[in-house]
């Protein structure tokens, strides 16, 4: 019997707080990967137009992977509030945060205007982007994840994660309709600019959903019996001091379970524009459909694998999804070389089925690694440490090498590895499913494991 404290909400209450994350994690990923496809398609002349088309793309990219720094910074400060005063009231800060660096993005003058001083002040932007989203994507899940039975938690929690392809759904097609719209230099010259500045009416939208959900139930259990030790003059450590101390094996699951899902999605969602556009000559709108028609397929495949792992664990849907990245990434490329638009789509979209295999069971495994009064940090911060290993070097890494080799083999092969990381990880960790969150102590080890395998057959 659930207690009174952690009992799931009524199916319409739930309903809402699934769409209020939903819909607040679409926004913030469409603010986030639109920095990545302008990145690969125009900043290199915008920005960088002193440059050759390769280095410039190559400069543009690291811009992009700079955002990934602030990521764990975002991931520890909203973490340690989120875990101190709630959920709810960190989600609204980080999408007024996303919404206000990307709405600004997109009034900074090019370089022929101000000079070195525009990719500076892109460079601070992406800084605020990264942070914001460092803090973002913990809060969405578990807000989810803590109102839900842990039943069908895979499923529920698994929305959130569909706010990622629905995001870059949104981003590549504004930017798609550009480009059709509107000739190469009018595009160049301004017309990137209107997918950015449309975020702050999108942020506006997500501002007033995310303010009608509540905290959950668990954490206001949480945070009660947090104020009895304090009037009890109990010390409690700081969550990411706990974190680090009770949960640290957990975290290094959680840093090597993102090295495939996180190098994998940049590969096919972000380098995949720049190898199109400026390796083999693929018109702009062209790549950008291949996304589009990858990313949709996604969204739908995203709550099924989310499912599949409440019925088979969180384990074997992670290792399908890390082994067929893996394998996949060689004929993702070849696919590529075709030119064939059916090829690019296929390539594109199969890729994203091994990877919704991964990121789909990913927010209801990691929230059910830690304890609720250092769930926010840790899940947060084993999410984001690995983004700065992961996927902010991925499109970097990934045009070095085709600039050095002039061929996708060393692509495949850095795919590849990084998806033998992940499974060794996934291997090495223990089965969640079934776990009950309220009952998740930050001494969980040997014995947490065991009472996991007893909950998980029962379950």
């Amino acid at each position: 019997m659930s207690s009174p404290a952690t009992a799931p909400p009524p199916p319409a209450g739930l309903r809402r707080i699934v769409a209020a994350s939903l819909i607040g994690t679409t926004i913030e990923w469409y603010d986030y990967f639109l920095y990545g496809s302008a990145a690969a398609l125009v900043f290199g002349r915008v920005f960088f137009p002193e440059s050759d088309p390769l280095t410039g793309t190559l400069l543009s990219f690291l811009t992009y992977a700079i955002g990934f720094a602030a990521r764990p910074i975002g991931a520890v400060v909203f973490g340690h509030f989120g875990d101190r005063l709630g959920r709810k009231k960190l989600l609204v800060i980080s999408l007024l945060m996303m919404g206000l660096s990307t709405a600004l993005i997109g009034c900074v003058p090019g370089y022929g205007t101000i000079g070195v001083a525009a990719p500076v002040l892109l460079t601070v932007l992406r800084l605020v982007q990264g942070f914001a989203l460092g803090g973002e994507w913990g809060g969405a899940v578990l807000l989810v994840s803590e109102h839900g039975d842990a039943k069908r938690r895979g499923f529920w929690a698994s929305w959130p994660q569909g706010g990622a392809p629905a995001g870059n759904l949104v981003a590549v097609g504004v930017l798609s309709l550009m480009t059709t719209v509107l000739s190469d230099d009018a595009f160049n010259s301004w017309g990137w600019r209107v997918p950015f500045l449309l975020s702050a009416v999108l942020v506006m939208i997500g501002l007033w959903i995310r303010l009608s959900v509540d905290e959950s139930p668990l954490f206001k259990e949480a945070l009660a019996k947090a104020e009895r030790r304090k009037a009890e003059q109990r010390s409690e450590r700081l969550p990411f001091v706990a974190v680090v101390r009770d949960h640290w094996r957990d975290i290094l699951v959680a840093m090597g379970a993102r090295m495939a899902e996180n190098i994998s999605y940049y590969v096919i969602t972000a380098f995949v524009l720049a190898y199109c556009v400026d390796h083999l000559g693929i018109d702009k709108q062209t790549s950008l459909n291949a996304v589009l028609i990858g990313s949709a397929v996604q969204f739908c495949l995203i709550p099924l694998f989310g499912a599949l792992s409440d019925r088979v664990g969180r384990k074997p849907v992670y290792l399908v999804g890390a082994v067929g990245v893996g394998l996949w990434s060689w004929a993702f490329f070849a696919l590529l070389d075709t030119r064939s638009f059916p090829a690019l789509v296929l390539a594109v979209t199969v890729g994203l089925f091994f990877h919704s295999a991964m990121y789909a069971p990913q927010a209801a495994f990691f929230s059910e690694l830690f304890a609720t009064r250092m769930r926010y940090t840790g899940a947060s911060i084993g999410a984001q440490l690995s983004s700065v290993a992961a996927g902010a070097p991925a499109p970097l890494i990934a045009t070095a090498l085709l600039g050095s080799y002039g061929d996708s083999t060393p692509i495949s092969v850095y795919v590849a590895l990084a998806a033998l990381i992940t499974v060794t990880a996934v291997v090495a960790s223990r089965e969640t499913r079934g776990r009950d969150l309220a009952a998740i102590e930050p001494d969980d080890s040997a014995a947490g494991a065991a009472r996991d395998r007893k909950t998980a057959a029962s379950a």
